[in-house]
């Protein structure tokens, strides 16, 4: 099965037919339909045209497909309380996510209306938490291939692998090279399940249609030697490769993708910190590219700061910021936060210095040597802690920065469990009447406190957003919602926005106008309950807001035609793939 993805009138997606199947309109009833050149069991071993039980009589007869199912009819509602059924008779989360893939490798419409449906439920299975355990999991849960991989040995061979494909002209590629997976560390070609579930979000949460993603890893080895020493590990048996050639291997990826795929966006995910920093200063400017991790994280992290503050009540050009981590993300989170900063306005330096960044050795001051870009534009004056009181100047703890700096925001992205702990979260309770704190990191194992005891701590006073699901919290008689910080709120409707748009490239504006559209969707309900997102059943018109914030932003930028403009919410509505059977016909 091959299928490419190419414009339509309106700007909508459109499948072309390319020896497996086509999307297509009867020009009498204005109806979509399915036109598919094979019949038999070849329909039945396609995911993207595996309707099972639900191939109607007609379908059966036209399609040759009779004997090859069971004999009965049944509509798609029919087959989620099957599938649901199966799903709940599984005893563990990992488990359950390897059913869920089973399922999305044979019948990608059932999958995704069975996790849109029971979205709460499923998705911290599909993607984080679960995922995490996957991709440690990778080679020995392994079941059928998805998207491609490309190890560092056949690194003359890329574009023939691009070209192996699938998707004959994918509209988003995730790329990994697994290094950094969550908060686990280097899984190698394990990795591979992160770039296959943001997909599935991207599809998800957004429709973006399946027939067009595709999921991506280069294989450059691995320093986990226990992936190393394991038998059945799927990857390149050799250490990383580092240095130039590691980047000659990216190079030599990103200029076949401009070749192979000019249109596509490229998003980077679970790169090392320092690797997924240049890569993106390397080549945002050459593609239409972002990394999720440091803009994705950046926007959707704001949008809950700007959720917090209405019910603080404050503004955001008066808030004081520490962090508890100095990755990506927090790099990221920062540059959106001086953005947002100067947009109440700042100047640039103003903004700066209401940041704090603490690490592994405590607070970040310039007194320390050889300081990373990102490290040194936040790092604090010496003289400034040289009046504080602390126990050591040359290494000041987080909870004597907390004490100290007196942030009204502290936000976790450590990676570190138990980073938040209660002298941190009493410090913050003590110097501000609702203190907002943010323990983003994930999986849930590396969360910097749990939602239970920062609210215990802070006498139920905490403003709460987590990186993980959390279940509500009751104390004292009132239910906190804890809201998810979540990126799939973000970054499947700027991928959307992208793609419908044929935007040129992606600017850090477009991340700020994405977070504000995405905070103008929490409701007084959601305030009221303490949650500054959105339930997640409501995520698909999250992502159609965002979509179209991004495409605005793109538009007033010169990154995008303007044409687009007209009808621009009818067109991103009419680009919105949804899991539904369409008819099906032969057309050889």
């Amino acid at each position: 099965m091959s299928v490419t993805t190419e414009p339509e009138v309106g700007h909508e997606r459109h499948v072309k037919h390319t020896g497996g199947f086509s999307i297509k309109v009867d020009p009498a009833t204005g109806q979509k339909y399915m036109a598919v050149s094979q019949k038999g069991r070849a329909l039945l071993l396609n995911p993207f045209t595996n309707k099972g039980s639900g191939f109607t009589m007609r379908e059966r007869a036209e399609l040759d497909l009779h004997g090859l199912v069971p004999p009965a009819v049944c509509t798609l509602p029919q087959q989620l309380v099957r599938t649901y059924e199966n799903f709940q008779a599984k005893t563990t989360p990992i488990e359950k996510y390897i059913y869920l893939s089973s399922l999305q490798d044979r019948n990608e419409t059932l999958f995704y209306r069975l996790v849109l449906e029971h979205i709460d439920e499923m998705m911290p299975v599909v993607y984080t938490p679960v995922v995490g355990e996957a991709c440690q999991k990778f080679s020995h849960i392994y079941r059928r291939g998805r998207g491609l991989y490309i190890p560092y040995e056949l690194r003359d061979q890329i574009e023939s692998i691009l070209e192996n494909a699938e998707i004959g002209s994918p509209s988003v590629i995730v790329v990994t090279d697994g290094e950094r997976i969550l908060g686990l560390g280097d899984q190698g070609a394990g990795g591979m399940g992160i770039p296959i579930g943001k997909l599935s979000l991207y599809t998800l949460c957004a429709g973006v249609s399946p027939y067009s993603t595709l999921p991506i890893t280069i294989d450059a080895g691995t320093d986990n030697q226990e992936r190393l020493n394991d038998p059945l590990y799927l990857g390149m048996r050799h250490p990383r490769i580092r240095g130039e050639e590691y980047q000659k291997f990216v190079d030599a990826f990103v200029a076949a993708v401009k070749k192979v795929f000019p249109h596509v966006v490229l998003q980077w995910e679970d790169f090392l910190k320092g690797n997924a920093i240049h890569q993106l200063h390397r080549f945002r400017d050459q593609l239409c590219t972002f990394n999720d991790d440091i803009q994705g994280t950046a926007a959707v992290t704001l949008s809950g700061l700007y959720g917090a503050l209405r019910i603080t009540g404050k503004r955001m050009r008066d808030q004081r910021v520490v962090f508890a981590g100095a990755g990506a993300s927090a790099q990221g989170i920062s540059d959106l936060l001086v953005a947002a900063f100067m947009e109440d306005g700042l100047s640039r330096e103003e903004a700066t210095r209401r940041i704090y960044t603490t690490d592994s050795k405590g607070l970040v001051t310039t007194s320390r040597p050889n300081l990373e870009d990102f490290k040194a534009t936040y790092a604090r004056p010496q003289d400034e802690v040289a009046a504080w009181k602390v126990a050591d100047t040359g290494r000041v703890t987080l909870a004597e920065t907390v004490e100290n700096g007196r942030p009204t925001m502290l936000i976790g992205t450590s990676a570190t469990p138990g980073t938040f702990d209660e002298a941190v979260v009493r410090a913050m309770a003590k110097i501000n009447e609702r203190p907002i704190i943010f323990p983003l990191s994930n999986p849930t194992s590396k969360t910097e406190c749990t939602p239970e005891d920062a609210l215990g701590w802070s006498d139920g006073r905490a403003i709460l957003a987590t990186g993980s699901p959390f279940a509500p919290v009751v104390r004292d008689g009132k239910r906190h919602r804890i809201g998810q910080c979540n990126n799939a709120f973000i970054f499947p409707g700027v991928g959307l926005g992208l793609t419908i748009a044929r935007a040129t490239h992606v600017s850090d504006g477009m991340f700020l106008e994405a977070a504000k559209a995405l905070a103008h969707e929490v409701t007084a309900e959601d305030i009221a309950t303490g949650a500054v997102y959105p339930e997640l059943t409501r995520i698909r018109d999250c992502s159609f807001k965002v979509a179209c914030a991004v495409i605005r932003r793109a538009v007033s930028e010169g990154h995008a035609n303007p044409e687009i403009l007209e009808h621009l919410e009818k067109t991103v509505e009419h680009a919105m793939w949804e899991p539904e059977y369409l008819p099906m016909r032969y057309e050889p």
